[in-house]
């Protein structure tokens, strides 16, 4: 969804004074944006992790690669939305 797409789906609630104040979001829209987020947070680097284990992360990806054992972007992205 784009983000014009979006600002015709959201409605504005103003106060007395004309001001926004808030804004209401239907919900499948909020549904996808917090799962959009929760998706995010899970790529997110645990910095706990001890260096050893994102070493050899990487470098099994790297053999991977390098053995052709690839995937297309479009599955590592329908994996990420879930």
């Amino acid at each position: 969804m784009t983000l014009a797409q979006l600002q015709m789906l959201v409605k504005y609630v103003t106060n007395q004074n004309g001001e926004t104040t808030d804004v209401l979001v239907p919900l499948p829209v909020w549904q996808r944006l917090l799962a959009s987020l929760a998706a995010e947070e899970a790529w997110q680097v645990d910095e706990a992790e001890p260096k050893a284990n994102i070493l050899a992360d990487l470098q099994a990806s790297i053999r991977q690669g390098r053995a052709g054992e690839t995937f297309p972007i479009s599955e590592l992205w329908d994996e990420a939305d879930g």
